[in-house]
């Protein structure tokens, strides 16, 4: 996909993954729209800023009504909970489901259509190592990124003749306010959090390229397919090593 004067829309766009996104689309010459909660925060990206809170009934048909065409896609907002599930709270895992998958499942919906029609279009699920392999006090959020790649296999073998690519992007631990905002920092020693510029940069060269899957760090690749392949052994060294 050419990304010169492609309309791009990225979810969380404010800071993180989706600001650093942002900035290298732009510098590729596409034109974002920016979609967050944090206006202030937008604003200071280059960009269209579409504010709007993801987890609101309705948020993904007005994102895509002032939208307009959209050329590229980047499902990636998100928010975190971490602790045992008891202690989770029915809104917070609502919330949690609506933000991190539901409302990206609408927004894909309202706005892969007019890709398809036109022949060309690209669309990023950013999902994470969590949804590869589950981790122990993330069981909603593991399940809500689970959900972002198998929807996104879905998708591309449906428009895989449609000229519209899918990409999922797989992080795994990255330096940025999410784990302060979970309400659990985080406090490992490794891996070792990349910066998201990093995540970035795979994503915008998996658009350009049209890959499919990326992990960023390359590595994440082993223990991923390793889960495919072996799940009891992957869980017994889960198990043993955190």
């Amino acid at each position: 996909m050419k990304l010169t004067g492609a309309r791009a829309l990225v979810t969380g766009a404010s800071s993180g993954i989706g600001a650093a996104t942002v900035t290298r689309l732009a510098a590729q010459g596409a034109v974002p729209l920016l979609v967050g909660r944090d206006k202030a925060a937008l604003e200071r990206v280059p960009g269209e800023a579409l504010t709007a809170d993801l987890s609101r009934p309705g948020a993904a048909q007005r994102i895509a009504d002032r939208a307009g065409r959209v050329d590229l896609l980047v499902c990636n907002a998100g928010i975190g909970w971490a602790g045992d599930l008891a202690d989770q709270d029915l809104a917070a895992i609502g919330e949690l489901v609506t933000v991190n998958l539901t409302a990206h499942l609408e927004l894909a919906r309202l706005l892969l259509p007019a890709m398809v029609a036109r022949g060309t279009g690209h669309l990023v699920l950013v999902s994470s190592i969590a949804g590869c392999l589950g981790v122990a006090d993330e069981a909603v959020y593991s399940a809500t990124k689970a959900g972002m790649r198998t929807f996104a296999d879905s998708v591309r073998l449906a428009t895989a003749r449609a000229g519209v690519g899918v990409t999922t992007v797989v992080p795994g631990v990255v330096d940025t306010p999410f784990f302060v905002r979970r309400g659990r920092p985080y406090d490992r020693a490794r891996p070792k959090p990349v910066p998201a510029d990093d995540v970035a940069a795979a994503l915008v060269d998996a658009v350009l390229r049209n890959r499919s899957e990326v992990f960023v760090p390359r590595w994440l690749r082993f223990p991923a397919r390793l889960q495919g392949a072996l799940p009891g052994l992957v869980f017994g060294l889960q198990r043993r090593f955190g």
